[in-house]
């Protein structure tokens, strides 16, 4: 949802019954006395049981060494977390004081910091705030301020947000890279941080929050300009056609999704500490075209598929994402947008914009909440197969009759990606949409990387002979072997392309190659065991994935050498 903060504060003051956003005084006004501070406290987002606020205090007396601001509440509104300030609430009282980095507050300076709370029925703007003991706010003062536009807002959004910045480097993945034989080699790379899990928010299993990163990325950004990656990824009855990453909620648990994991994820993203930084979404891989392909009367339908289908909650749960994080001025969503071999049949490939435009128009959402798409995450398609094209005849059959491309008018990524571009356009996205590529297991280089195309004998062996992609089928999706890192990040590498991305780190797992018991709602998909003979989703082809690997997400080392080892370009 695209508005203006003005108007969003305004709307969302009137939900809740106040009458205005903001308490000050301008101590110039003649016949006004003045007064020790001003206070400036607006609610930014409100949903059913939550909000969150933005409180700036400016200093009109003499220069403080540390500070507390105090205020009470009328109703039941309780701070659950908060930024910026050390805030703490006993009964309706609520105290915010300074951290050691904002202590100091000069004559005429101010400070700021935000937070979010629960409430139920009203939640009307507090009538008095205290300043170190000393009432310094006056309700209804001459001149009352103005709320001026957010620097950056939707309008002010960069076409491309990689252009001229950096991309933050995960520590987290660093180290695990950095510690393989050669893998100082990438360790420097940038790589997508996943949130799979609501634990993630805060952190999970020792490891880094939302929050720790977008602090990082501040650390990393210095002067210049960074963008941080984030895949949004937690839907109801998430996967539906695969079992390795299925997650935690389940089908009809759509309220929870939007509550417990979208709202503090936009909570956070909109701290204005965070104003400086790029944002990123991939949203929800493997959704929306899942409804496409295995549901219904199809070979490949699954029992879930359909279920999610008829209730609806990928289209929902993807809409208030895009709603919700689209509000924050700094982010940019990307929505998936499946694979060449997922996608690039006729049947697939108009369908799938046309069920991306309802899910971008869903919930609130419209499609200027969408700044682009993304393809082939966390996937093995190659880039670019110069050695045939999808107009070569061999032995009097087209190339699209072979058993690889079966059809497909799409041989690999880039030709897709700049070819749905085009669909998604025509189905009413903006025609400066742009796209991502995930390039970070795509490179299929080492020793058996063809370097021309194969033998004229039969179309099979002519493909067969000269592709890249060396996967049985292009349906495996599991932990491949022979893969290899594809072209490292870079920003507008091609027509219609922001950027080649590292969305999935490389290095970790798609899934465990035997049922391994897990409290992260992860369960054995067939696709992930070496033995697999497959099924229709694969045209039966062995499932060519890798064994001994750990549950998805987790440190797959083995994987990982076998990336260095193929990439393409390789590695010096």
């Amino acid at each position: 949802m695209s508005r203006t903060r003005t108007a969003l504060l305004a709307a969302m003051a009137l939900a809740a019954g106040a009458t205005g956003t903001a308490f000050a005084v301008d101590p110039g006004s003649a016949g006004i006395a003045a007064v020790p501070c001003t206070v400036d406290y607006k609610i930014q987002n409100q949903w059913s049981t939550g909000f969150t606020a933005a409180v700036t205090l400016t200093n009109n007396s003499a220069a403080k060494s540390s500070w507390s601001l105090k205020w009470s509440y009328a109703g039941n509104q309780k701070v659950t977390s908060g930024w910026n300030a050390k805030i703490s609430q006993s009964g309706a009282a609520v105290t915010a004081a300074n951290e050691t980095y904002n202590a100091q507050l000069a004559t005429g300076g101010s400070v700021s910091f935000g937070f979010q709370g629960s409430y139920s029925g009203s939640n009307a703007i507090p009538a008095t705030f205290t300043l170190d003991g000393v009432t310094c706010n006056v309700d209804g003062g001459p001149g009352g301020p103005t709320d001026p536009p957010d620097p950056g807002g939707p309008a002010n959004r960069v076409n491309n947000p990689y252009e001229g910045a950096k991309v933050y480097v995960n520590p987290e993945w660093s180290a695990n890279a950095a510690a393989e034989p050669g893998g100082s080699r990438v360790a420097n790379q940038p790589t997508g941080v996943w949130l799979d899990r609501i634990a993630a928010i805060n952190g999970a299993g020792g490891k880094m929050g939302l929050r720790d990163h977008l602090d990082e990325a501040l650390r990393q950004k210095g002067s210049g300009e960074l963008v941080v990656q984030f895949v949004i990824y937690n839907l109801p009855g998430r996967d539906c056609s695969a079992l390795a990453s299925n997650g935690e909620l389940k089908a009809d648990e759509i309220g929870r999704y939007k509550t417990d994991y979208i709202d503090p994820i936009k909570a956070i993203l909109a701290d204005p500490k965070y104003a400086s930084l790029r944002i990123v979404t991939t949203v929800e891989i493997d959704s929306l075209p899942n409804l496409v392909t295995n549901t219904g009367s199809r070979p490949t339908a699954v029992p879930q598929c359909d279920v999610m289908k008829a209730n609806g909650n990928y289209v929902k749960g993807v809409g208030y994402a895009l709603n919700k994080l689209g509000d924050v001025p700094n982010v940019y969503n990307y929505v998936d947008a499946g694979h060449h071999g997922w996608i690039g049949w006729d049947d697939n490939f108009g369908p799938t914009a046309t069920l991306m435009k309802e899910a971008a128009t869903a919930e609130g959402a419209t499609v200027n909440d969408v700044h682009g798409f993304i393809t082939n995450t966390a996937n093995y398609s190659a880039l670019k197969e110069n050695n045939f094209t999808i107009n070569d005849t061999v032995a009097g059959k087209s190339v699209r009759e072979s058993k690889w491309v079966d059809w497909n008018r799409y041989l690999d990524e880039l030709s897709y990606a700049q070819a749905f571009r085009g669909q998604l356009v025509s189905a009413g996205f903006d025609s400066n949409v742009g796209m991502l590529i995930d390039t970070s297991r795509n490179g299929w280089g080492g020793t058996a990387r063809p370097t021309g195309p194969g033998a004229t004998t039969s179309v099979d062996t002519y493909v067969d002979g000269g592709r890249y992609d060396r996967r049985f089928n292009a349906g495996n999706w599991c932990n491949q072997s022979g893969a290899g890192l594809g072209e490292r990040p870079k920003a507008a590498p091609a027509a219609g392309i922001d950027a080649y991305v590292w969305m999935k780190p490389p290095g970790e797992s798609d899934g465990a190659s035997k049922q391994i018991p897990n409290d992260e709602g992860k369960g054995f998909d067939r696709m992930c065991d070496p033995t697999y003979t497959g099924n229709p989703r694969n045209n039966n082809n062995m499932s060519g994935a890798l064994p001994d690997a750990p549950l998805s997400g987790h440190w797959f080392s083995a994987q990982f050498r076998q990336l260095m080892q193929n990439a393409y370009p390789p590695l010096s």
